[in-house]
């Protein structure tokens, strides 16, 4: 009698903790990143009222007579399915789509979350805002004039820091790439401006020196008499300012004693060689001419014990013509329009940090006033062997434990982690419906054991009275 009483105990206590879980999974329905938890049952041990027989030759065998002593709860998992995205247009809310979580550093203890509602600091930091704890990445390094992510080292702290100065670089490449029209006619000897200006082609790109300051950087095209697959370009810096600049050029290491170069094309219109008057010659592969020129007195610094301008300072610059026998970003000779159509250049002033965005892989990418793109860090994602084994720790986090085995960091979208969706948050993986019917059935299930309960007492109370 004793054991149906204990038996619907049991059943009370647990279907009582399966409804706090439930009731936990609808509280936090609309948190973000939260993941619903579920409650399994198993039946306890059981009490042997007669052993089980193997078959002998006059009977069968018998089976075992146990009454069980109730249930107990077997696991409460936390479940890792993907929650919805909901867009939210901030660009610090980061959402991973698929596998990982986000490695969030409170001193020298770090745990993991999904929800990535983040914002920064005074200091420019990455945090999330609501606790202060530092979201881990790697931020970027910078060798010369290149910047890499190292996602070998150990993740550390995130900084984006809004306004910082980004130095002024100067032009080093000129990539050029126009089409010289073959219909194009010599221009003969005494000619006039009408005339020149109809056999010249010109082409030209903004420059910058080493202080960020703009020059004029002007390539003049011209037929050569007599050759009707060669060009002569004439190169000259700042030509329409009063102190126009004849650079050097040279080709293949040869100066020309003056700055011009001729650029042959074959039959087919395509770039073939490249010479100059002294000598110089370049004739496979990338093309390219070396110009240099002095930079002008007013882009030099000024001594502010003498007044006067520091020592003059020589920039050279490669011009890319393009690739023999390529027309992909290549100088070609066709009958059509000349067209003006230098490429680009890898120059620019002094700017300042304006924006950023973050991509699918997590690359925070800094926006600068002077018109360049560069990384400032990327952000790291974690994942377990084992993430049901994790340790809830509050505040959306997780911590782990001996049974969820070691955070697996690494990129997103690198060794089976989901990727970054920005100006998003993952919401709650909560089903009402689902909830609202284990509701139901939890309810059932503890008033069916409280019946167990008051029957048995019923039951024991029927013994009482037999002694009247």
């Amino acid at each position: 009698m004793m054991r149906s009483l204990y038996a619907g105990v049991s059943g009370l206590q647990n279907h009582q903790i399966r409804m706090d879980v439930v009731g936990n999974n609808i509280s936090n329905v609309n948190t973000t990143g939260f993941k619903k938890g579920r409650v399994n049952f198993h039946d306890m041990i059981s009490q042997n009222l007669q052993g089980a027989s193997r078959p002998t030759e006059r009977v069968g065998g018998v089976n075992p007579q146990q009454v069980g002593l109730g249930m107990m709860i077997s696991a409460i998992d936390t479940i890792f399915t993907q929650g919805s995205l909901q867009t939210t247009g901030v660009k610090t809310d980061v959402a991973v789509q698929g596998e990982g979580f986000f490695i969030l550093r409170e001193g020298d203890v770090d745990l993991y979350t999904r929800a990535g509602a983040f914002g920064l600091d005074e200091d420019g930091t990455l945090v999330n805002p609501a606790n202060g704890m530092r979201v881990q990445g790697w931020v970027a390094e910078t060798e010369g004039a290149d910047t890499f992510i190292n996602t070998s080292a150990t993740p550390s702290d995130l900084v984006i820091p809004v306004g910082e100065k980004d130095d002024a670089r100067a032009t080093s490449v000129v990539f050029a790439a126009s089409n010289l029209d073959k219909r194009t006619p010599v221009i003969p000897a005494g000619a006039g401006p009408q005339e020149i200006a109809a056999g010249t082609h010109t082409v030209t790109k903004e420059i910058y020196d080493a202080f960020g300051t703009t020059h004029q950087l002007r390539v003049d095209y011209t037929r050569i008499e007599g050759s009707p697959n060669e060009w002569l370009a004439t190169v000259v810096v700042n030509e329409n300012t009063d102190d126009p600049i004849a650079p050097t050029v040279s080709v293949g290491g040869i100066e020309a004693p003056d700055n011009t170069y001729v650029v042959t094309f074959d039959n087919f219109g395509r770039l073939s060689q490249v010479s100059n008057a002294a000598g110089g010659l370049d004739a496979s592969g990338a093309l390219s001419v070396d110009v240099s020129f002095l930079v002008p007195e007013t882009s030099i610094p000024v001594d502010p014990t003498t007044g006067l301008a520091e020592a003059p300072v020589t920039q050279t610059l490669s011009l890319e013509i393009g690739e023999v026998g390529s027309m992909d970003e290549s100088t070609t000779q066709f009958a059509s329009t000349s067209s003006n159509k230098i490429v680009r250049q890898d120059g620019y002033a002094l700017g300042y940090l304006e924006d950023f965005r973050i991509d699918q892989n997590g690359v925070i990418t800094g926006i600068y006033s002077n018109g360049t793109n560069r990384a400032l860090g990327q952000l790291a994602l974690a994942t377990f062997i084992n993430p049901g084994g994790l340790e809830k720790a509050g505040e959306n986090t997780y911590a782990v434990s001996i049974n969820s085995g070691t955070a697996l960091v690494d990129p997103p979208g690198a060794a089976g982690k989901g990727r970054i969706i920005a100006g998003t948050l993952e919401m709650s993986n909560v089903d009402l419906a689902e909830q609202f019917t284990d509701m139901i059935v939890t309810q059932r299930g503890f008033q069916a054991n409280s019946r167990t309960i008051q029957t048995s007492d019923q039951m024991l109370q029927e013994v009482l009275t037999l002694k009247r």
